[in-house]
């Protein structure tokens, strides 16, 4: 394997408006997400650098954080600049949220972690509640059809629709609009 490279070139503090977004960014953002992050920005403050790379005219062009900077343009930001060509900034744009959406939970450190950490925000509570909630009820079931017991009963029986989504906003959105109304929902991707 060839040594890894480190491609931070300078943290640098810019007003967020400043910053170009990036044209190709293919994330959408929906209001519970807009709305969890002012929570957050107001409950803690800003605590999370953005990633750009630096054009030849000196602007810098944003890789991750497009939201932080629409929430807030006029916030004096930290600014990881890196040191990569337009293609490479583009790889890093289809890589980094994926990579992160490939990570998943440990059940019992997760319980523990939303156990003991409290907010006034029902933006932020919701978030926390919705996070490893898919993953727990997949593995609950499978957990009961793989157990000596599960394997000589049926499972109950369950009457379910499936929206296929044009994307991820709109899953979110009709996500956030069924729970707003009670029903027991939760997010799906295949």
């Amino acid at each position: 394997m060839k040594p890894i490279r480190n491609r931070i070139k300078e943290h640098r503090r810019v007003r967020a408006g400043d910053l170009l977004p990036h044209e190709l960014n293919p994330r959408l953002h929906t209001e519970a997400q807009r709305a969890a992050l002012a929570a957050l920005y107001e409950e803690i403050g800003f605590a999370r650098s953005l990633l750009a790379y630096e054009l030849p005219d000196g602007r810098l062009k944003l890789i991750d954080g497009h939201l932080r900077q629409d929430v807030a343009p006029d916030l004096e930001v930290d600014v990881e600049v890196l040191d990569v060509s337009d293609a490479e900034a583009r790889a890093l744009l289809l890589s980094l949220d994926p990579l992160a959406q490939l990570a998943d939970y440990d059940p019992t450190a997760l319980q523990r972690l939303q156990a003991v950490t409290r907010t006034d925000s029902d933006a932020l509570a919701n978030l926390w509640a919705s996070v490893g909630r898919a993953n727990a009820a997949v593995e609950e079931t499978l957990k009961a059809v793989n157990s000596p017991r599960g394997k000589d009963r049926d499972l109950p029986e369950q009457f379910l629709i499936l929206i296929e989504c044009a994307n991820e906003t709109m899953q979110m959105e009709l996500l956030q609009r069924f729970q707003d109304e009670g029903l027991k929902c939760k997010a799906l991707v295949s």
